[in-house]
């Protein structure tokens, strides 16, 4: 996995910047920020079996509990902002049901009730007793050390090998508001940038458009909002 890992190290720079504060404000641990890393390889547009979406994986239910906007048009689960903010509360919400920030890691990977009826069995609110009665999915058992792996490994990653990743610059931009179904290639050409560069902005839009029969805010590269 070395070779998709140092990926994920040289995206994980594009977007700690703006992460990192949002989980500081609302008091999760700063590691939490690696979760985004084993969930979607900091990728906002990856899509898993399960139909789950964007840099923290929101399936479709649980996005729209926490008041993402999931449609045809616009998908907010691939909004890196939207996101991480739906992505805090939820976390939040585990971690006041648990106490225990790796069963919170645990219950976003495999759902409450999974654990839930874990701890019932095992007596037990302890993660590592969970795995060790295997009374968890093998894929929650190894969800845990892999974030534990992730931060270790990102923290020092020369220590580790990784002495060659260039990380991505942080996310910059300005925001302008456009009329309803603006095309992608429409703003390139106003801001003097490429189409996929308005892409890798508004992961949000998927279909390289702005929705019809609203006005929408777009991300373009600093200084081209005027134009």
């Amino acid at each position: 996995g070395r070779k998709h890992f140092e990926k994920w190290l040289a995206r994980a720079e594009r977007y700690r910047p703006m992460m990192e504060p949002i989980l500081r404000e609302h008091g999760l641990p700063a590691d939490t920020f690696y979760l985004a890393m084993i969930e979607s390889g900091m990728n906002p547009n990856a899509y898993s079996r399960a139909h789950a979406v964007g840099l923290w994986q929101f399936i479709r239910g649980t996005g729209r509990l926490y008041d993402l906007e999931i449609g045809y048009w616009l998908d907010e689960r691939r909004d890196p902002f939207k996101a991480t903010d739906a992505a805090v509360a939820h976390l939040r919400d585990l971690y006041e049901d648990y106490g225990s920030w790796y069963l919170a890691a645990a219950a976003y990977n495999g759902g409450p009730g999974r654990v839930n009826r874990g701890i019932a069995r095992t007596g037990s609110n302890d993660f590592w007793d969970l795995s060790d009665a295997r009374v968890l999915r093998s894929e929650t058992r190894n969800y845990v050390p892999k974030l534990i792996a992730a931060t270790t490994i990102a923290r020092n990653p020369e220590r580790y090998g990784f002495d060659d990743v260039v990380p991505q610059p942080p996310l910059a931009f300005d925001v302008v508001e456009v009329p309803d179904a603006t095309s992608f290639d429409v703003l390139a050409d106003a801001a003097g940038t490429t189409e996929d560069e308005i892409r890798r902005l508004n992961p949000q839009y998927p279909r390289r458009v702005t929705p019809p029969d609203m006005r929408a805010e777009v991300r373009v590269p600093p200084g081209t909002a005027a134009t």
